[in-house]
């Protein structure tokens, strides 16, 4: 055999892999699964039978679209997948042993498959193809035994497999395929007959009659008539997807009903669609042939012309298809599959079609995985496996390509050279810096952020690549990560959140899509990936967004009313105040049902229920006016809020009656209304490791300190730097002091809406009386930055900032430092920050409960404490950094902390800075306002600003 390229050179083939195989035939519609399968061995002691765990062994399943194969088990993953690709070359009548067929070879195989496919042999099998030809023998008048060319092309995968050897162009051009089996059967004239006019094909002598007599014997449990839900597609989108019926007898053609649908003759004239969302499902497009050009049967093959159709492009079937579809279209889940001589089929509704439509969108894909349409959103960030909730980054990535006909992703993690760990002194006792600000130790310079301690880190670079294998978008973040799923993980998030940015604005300028690109690591190709979804824009257009103007109120008796939260009318929380509430970083469960109401709640459906539901606070894995609710009630506290109606692609993805909830939309007056109990509060990781290794738990210890300065200093005024939701005041305000104004500064709503909550119920039996048990004379909370200054807070006894810091960049951090010393000037100020040399115990205390068995595996080098941590410091980073903050604006400072023991290696768990100043002159300030007064409390009545 000679090879491309060498005239007159003998030189074989290299043989393609069965997975290489699966894939040139497949491509993304080839789905492997691999698990993990433990294996048992007994320990080898005579009369004993005890069972311990063995190798890890791999098993892996291949989802194609006729059928799935599952392999044995095997120790590499690798070798799993290679069996089951083998396997299904087996079935599928392909030996992985030859090399790839010349064109010629091809055809001529092409050509011996319709032969088969048309013999006594093949029409008593029970391959999805069968089906039909069974089927078309019970047609009347001339279209007896006729099979469209249409069915074959979809039906058998060994055709269209031979076709594209022959002719490359028919990955991209799949009516190329009815051009090539046309004129493979026209080679056959003695056996079988073609009709171009009709595109079908018919056996030229009839079956052998016992052959006939046993097919129509065969056992069938199809009932003699059944209706079968569908939908309409029109092709002008001005006209509105609607339902229809499909009426199927079990002696007719179901394609014959199809085609009737559509306004043709017989089904010789419907056109099929490859399979649409799952590639296991019978879901499929079927529309109108309008008007055939003839083929050219002198062509060369790789020349060979696609059949063509004229008419109107339908661009929410073509969208939907990856494919040109003409005309109106039916969108139906019917068919034959293997070993089954049924006839398949499910309803289609309008809730089917609007959930593939939003999977075409990355976060529809995760609303979908998570079963919440109307609740659920894409997470903003991949934190850790034990928290994500729904579907992984990479398999929604994997999904999202699928459905758009994309070639599979290309991930590729590289381990990075291990970075430079700063030496530390081998013993770190209690610091105290002297009147002069030099330290008793000497100081080192901060690292990096995110540098200390570093093993060994992993990048993942992702390439995608269009249907035509054109590189399209190239993702490669500057971000690196411990394990190379973590760094695939986030990668496929950056990925899927860009473009989630470019669905949710699809008339974006290229410049603003590339600025917005840049800041994740991504690249794109405009040309390539424009032209890949070049149909989006006129299909999401037709999609409009229905909102409803005013507000709602509800008339449920409310412990308190709340009206704090964005995109939310008045919130009724009800329920004792359990004093458990979530905060950034918890995982919270709630129950909740969303239902649709129209004006004055006339009428109501239920879009949308979920008994036990789980989403981690901060990471924006729920709407926005979901988690601000919720981030205001505590456990066992339930809430009744109403919210604008979302894009109505969305409530009739959720909605079970969608006549109903058509009706109930089209009266323009309604909205959502939302019922949510907070069921439980895990805590973050960082939480639970401090509360398993402390008594009482480092945060606790944290108030106790400041306490003790309080006291200490007989401070009546305190500012809590960075309050978050209020834990602080809240537990200070549970002891005696002399504080008389308490104020907290946050730049997060969402926390000082939980916050003004807290307090509210601490200071006050009701809005107008203040509890005689506290000497606060008032309560203040900001919305502002603590980076930027505002005078209302110059001056006061005692600033606090626990536990802030780390969750800003440093940078961000050192300008505080300046900022608070030299503008808010506080007579002290606490600033406590974790311990990064001390990340090592509370991590290995808590291996023995992870979930992520990878992690047994990873180094003991220690990760930061949380996944909002811009960085951590070790012991000699902060003292560096507070040292000269306190020598460069003329204060002191000493070295403290809680948690563990200052005189022992690691040292204290939370380092602790205290700053005191040394010039007691109160300096002149300008009156500058930067913060805006969300919420406050003073000795006659407590006011409310709107957020």
């Amino acid at each position: 055999m000679e090879t491309e390229g060498y005239p007159g050179v003998a030189v074989k083939k290299p043989l393609l892999t069965p997975k290489a195989i699966i894939n040139q035939k497949f491509g993304t519609k080839a789905c492997y699964k691999v698990e993990e399968v433990q294996e048992s061995t007994q320990n080898g002691c005579p009369g004993l039978a005890i069972s311990q765990k063995g190798p890890c062994l791999y098993r892996c399943r291949l989802q194609l679209p006729e059928f799935s194969v599952v392999s044995e088990t095997f120790k590499k993953k690798k070798e799993a997948e290679q069996s089951a690709a083998e396997m299904a070359l087996e079935k599928l009548g392909i030996n992985p042993t030859t090399s790839n067929p010349t064109v010629q070879e091809a055809w001529d195989d092409l050509v011996l498959r319709l032969k088969y496919l048309f013999s006594n042999e093949f029409l008593s099998s029970l391959h999805p193809l069968s089906g039909h030809f069974r089927a078309a023998l019970r047609r009347e008048d001339q279209l007896d035994g006729s099979v469209p060319v249409s069915v074959i092309t979809i039906c058998d995968t060994k055709s269209n497999n031979l076709c594209k050897y022959i002719n490359p162009e028919v990955e991209s051009n799949p009516s190329l395929v009815l051009s090539l089996v046309l004129r493979a059967a026209a080679t056959l004239p003695s056996f079988i007959s073609i009709s171009e006019e009709q595109l079908s094909i018919k056996r030229r002598d009839p079956y052998d009659p016992e052959i006939i007599q046993s097919v129509v014997n065969q056992q069938c449990s199809f009932p003699e008539s059944t209706s079968i839900e569908a939908i309409c597609i029109p092709y002008s989108v001005d006209k509105t997807v609607v339902p229809v019926t499909l009426s199927v007898s079990s002696n007719g053609y179901y394609l014959d009903v199809i085609a009737h649908n559509l306004s043709v003759t017989d089904s010789s004239k419907v056109l099929i669609s490859r399979t649409i969302g799952r590639a296991s499902s019978e879901t499929r497009l079927y529309a109108r042939a309008s008007k055939l050009y003839t083929l050219d049967p002198s062509s060369e093959l790789l020349q060979t012309k696609a059949v063509q159709f004229e008419g109107s492009l339908n661009v929410r079937a073509s969208y939907f298809s990856g494919q040109d579809i003409y005309g109106d279209a039916i969108l139906a889940s019917v068919g034959y599959k293997w070993n089954s001589a049924d006839l398949f089929h499910e309803d289609v509704s309008l809730r089917t079609y609007y959930r593939i439509f939003i999977s075409k969108i990355p976060s529809g894909v995760y609303k979908v995985s998570r079963n919440a349409i109307l609740a659920a959103e894409l997470p903003a960030v991949f934190t850790m496996r034990t928290n994500w909730r729904g579907s992984f980054p990479r398999d929604l990535l994997l999904a999202f390509c699928r459905q758009h006909h994309l070639s599979e992703p290309l991930f590729s993690p590289t381990n990075d050279p291990l970075e430079s760990v700063p030496q530390l002194p081998s013993s770190h006792k209690k610091l105290k810096v002297t009147e002069s600000g030099k330290s008793e130790s000497n100081g080192g310079g901060i690292a990096g952020s995110g540098s200390v301690g570093t093993r060994g880190t992993f990048r993942c670079e992702i390439k995608i690549f269009s249907k035509h294998k054109d590189l399209i978008i190239q993702c490669l973040p500057k971000e690196l990560y411990k394990k190379d799923t973590d760094a695939i993980q986030n990668a496929s998030l950056k990925v899927l959140s860009w473009l989630n940015t470019y669905f949710n604005q699809l008339d974006m300028s290229l410049d603003k899509l590339t600025s917005s690109g840049d800041v994740l690591g991504i690249q794109f190709y405009p040309q390539y990936f424009l032209k890949e979804f070049a149909l989006c824009r006129p299909v999401h257009n037709v999609c409009q967004s229905i909102r409803t103007q005013g507000g709602r109120v509800s008339h449920s008796n409310s412990v308190n009313q709340i009206d704090t939260v964005e995109g939310v009318y008045p919130t009724n929380i009800g329920g004792p105040d359990s004093g458990v509430s979530p905060s950034n970083g918890c995982l919270a469960c709630i129950s909740y049902t969303i239902s649709l109401v129209t004006e004055g709640e006339v009428m109501k459906e239920l879009l949308e229920s979920n008994e036990e539901f789980e989403f981690e606070i901060g990471t924006g894995a729920v709407i926005t006016c979901l988690e601000g609710v919720v981030t205001q009630m505590s456990v066992g506290q339930s809430a009744c809020f109403f919210m604008e109606l979302p894009p109505q692609e969305l409530i009739l993805a959720a909605a079970g009656d969608s006549a109903r909830t058509l009706s109930l939309i089209s009266s323009k007056s309604g909205s959502l209304e939302c019922s949510v109990t907070l069921l439980r509060v895990t805590e973050p990781l960082e939480d639970r490791m401090e509360q398993a290794l402390f008594s009482p738990p480092l945060s606790k210890q944290r108030v106790q300190y400041a306490l003790q300065h309080i006291k200490e200093s007989r401070a009546t005024s305190l500012v809590d730097f960075g309050c978050g939701s209020g834990s602080l005041l809240d537990s200070l305000l549970d002891y005696p002091t002399s504080l008389e104004i308490v104020v907290g500064v946050d730049i997060s709503q969402k926390s000082l809406a939980r916050a003004a909550k807290i307090l509210h119920s601490k200071l006050s039996t009701n809005s107008d009386v203040i509890k005689p048990s506290t000497a606060i004379k008032s309560a203040t909370l900001y919305e502002g930055s603590i980076t930027v200054f505002d005078s209302r807070l110059y001056g006061f006894d005692i600033g606090t900032c626990l536990e802030v810091i780390e969750h800003m960049e440093e940078d961000q951090a050192c300008l505080f430092g300046d900022i608070v010393l030299s503008s808010f000037c506080p007579k002290i100020l606490i600033v406590s920050t974790p311990n990064y040399e001390y990340n090592v115990i509370l991590q290995r205390s808590n291996l023995q409960s992870q979930e992520d068995p990878d992690e047994k595996s990873q180094s003991q080098a220690s990760k930061f404490r949380n996944h909002d941590h811009k960085f951590e410091w070790t012991r000699e980073q902060f003292n560096h950094w507070a040292s000269d903050l306190a020598t460069r604006h003329n204060y002191s400072v000493e070295f403290s902390g809680v948690g563990g023991d200052g005189d022992l290696e690691p040292g204290f768990a939370s380092q602790i800075a205290v700053f005191r100043r040394e010039d007691d002159h109160p300096k002149k300030v300008d009156l500058t306002h930067h913060y805006e007064v969300l919420w406050d409390l003073n000795s006659t009545r407590m006011s409310r600003s709107a957020m």
